[in-house]
């Protein structure tokens, strides 16, 4: 019994409150927890991080610290001053797989430095739908043929720097209109749509030797109209049968309402775990309790025969794969003495961005000492309420070298646009939002300072939707702290 309870814990992904490994957790990791998910909270330098990767490693010498470090507006090791990196909607705009691949081994640099064994990327969706409120710019684009090579890159280039690769969200959140942490979206294509839109990044991915795929919490009726896909066993035979993966299929969170509303985080532990998941992410802020409460109903539902023990081992077998994996691949990326200095510097960020990959509706002029308007709105749950984004305070070092003088002020309601538009009559006003035309709130805070400062350049940093209403000036591809940098050199010098 205690061996099929280490098999169960080997199927686990928690996440945990703190800067610190708490001593439950360590005790999970002794007892064959399979992984531990980082998010922002746990981290808050890179001494601390490094502190606590050993840590869980020292604990569990086989398990996998696997983290969301997409780049863009998904990061957690730059949560508290923005991502360096582009975004994968910048890199689809750029269209470049060899920018692409190197952002990725860049990403790859810092996650080994930082004792990372998995990322929970790239983004392989496709976002057709311009109304997705969770992917948006976190995709390479709207078109399949192009998202897949991009993701083919990203695998690449991380896999290549020594981290293990897990392409997301199986079988495609990109055509949803719904976020699947409040609830559950369902994507109306047939079949045959699915298999040439939303599945060929995904097949490149696994072309391309990514080592895990992530599941989604979408409904699919085409292929199963009653289980989301996490819980789906013929959503998941798409992912084995037709597109030929044998490596570990990894579920997005179970605390997550589109996995376990109405049902609970251990009953979707089961069924995920039924439909063929190997390696169960749980949540952001678990307890010992609450994985207690998981291994026993697990236990239960092998013992009612609701689930095979057969099916528990092979994936706690796939998860050893998958450690195992992570270990060849850093074992391939292991560099000769003389190049470790240079591997440190580029552990240290990449090169900034160029606006070569931005969307200008015409030539930009320089500005001098601008109004930066940030229209608020709520966070994508992904990127997180806590990771700073656009141009703002944090960037006031970039903002004094470029553009000294400059202002930045935040308003999240008309009454407050109308204050800023009064108290600033004369000054170049930037006014940046995110998903301009898809959120009311912003629709009608841009159209309004349009309306009385026709000037004022209008900055989309979410999703654009060119042609939109009102009309964009700028797309960045992406709210994080490459494209503002970029977005503040070239206000300063001009563009084309």
């Amino acid at each position: 019994m205690t061996e099929l309870r280490r098999a169960i814990r080997a199927t686990l992904m928690p996440g945990f409150v703190g800067l610190d490994l708490p001593d439950w957790l360590a005790a999970e990791l002794a007892a064959g927890l399979g992984s531990v998910c980082l998010f922002g909270m746990n981290v808050s330098s890179p001494g601390q991080l490094r502190a606590l990767t050993a840590a869980i490693h020292a604990a569990g010498p086989s398990a996998l610290v696997a983290i969301d470090e997409e780049g863009g507006d998904v990061t957690r090791l730059h949560h508290r001053d923005g991502s360096p990196h582009p975004s994968a909607a910048y890199l689809g705009s750029l269209d470049d797989v060899r920018v692409t691949e190197a952002v990725a081994a860049d990403i790859g640099a810092q996650l080994v430095a930082a004792g990372v064994d998995l990322n929970l990327a790239p983004v392989a969706d496709v976002n057709s739908n311009p109304l997705n409120p969770v992917i948006g710019v976190r995709s390479f684009g709207a078109d399949a043929g192009l998202a897949a090579r991009h993701v083919a890159a990203y695998t690449r280039g991380l896999q290549g720097a020594g981290v293990g690769a897990v392409a997301k969200h199986f079988p495609g959140h990109g055509d949803t209109a719904t976020d699947s942490h409040r609830a559950l979206p369902t994507i109306t294509v047939d079949a045959g749509l699915l298999a040439s839109r939303e599945l060929v990044p995904f097949r490149s991915a696994v072309a391309a030797g990514t080592l895990g795929v992530m599941t989604s919490h979408i409904l699919v009726p085409a292929i199963d109209p009653e289980l989301p896909a996490t819980l789906s066993a013929p959503v998941l035979r798409l992912l084995r049968d037709d597109l030929g993966f044998t490596g570990a299929i990894v579920s997005d969170a179970l605390d997550m309402a589109g996995a376990s509303k109405g049902r609970g985080i251990p009953e979707a532990a089961v069924l995920a775990l039924a439909a063929g998941v190997d390696l169960l992410c749980i949540g952001t802020e678990n307890t010992a309790g609450q994985l207690a409460g998981i291994v026993d109903h697990v236990l239960e539902a092998i013992r009612s025969g609701r689930l095979s023990e057969d099916r528990v081992r092979d994936a706690a077998e796939r998860v050893a794969v998958l450690s195992a994996g992570v270990a060849a691949l850093r074992h391939r990326a292991a560099v000769p003495g003389e190049l470790r200095e240079e591997r440190s510097k580029r552990a240290e960020g990449p090169p900034p961005l160029s606006p070569e990959g931005f969307w200008l509706r015409a030539p930009i002029a320089p500005l001098t000492a601008p109004v930066f308007v940030r229209l608020d709105s709520v966070a994508n749950i992904a990127a997180g309420e806590d990771t700073v984004w656009g141009v703002g305070g944090h960037l006031s070092g970039e903002l004094d070298t470029h553009l000294p003088g400059a202002t930045c002020v935040t308003a999240a309601t008309l009454a407050e646009v109308n204050a800023v538009l009064a108290a600033h009559p004369d000054r170049p006003l930037v006014v940046q939002g995110r998903d301009l035309a898809r959120v009311d709130f912003l629709a009608r805070a841009a159209t309004l300072i349009k309306d009385r400062r026709p000037d004022a350049v209008l900055v989309e940093l979410g999703w654009p939707q060119l042609p939109g209403v009102p009309p964009v000036d700028i797309a960045t591809y992406g709210a994080g702290r490459g494209a503002s940098t970029c977005l503040i050199t070239l206000l300063s010098e001009g563009a084309r």
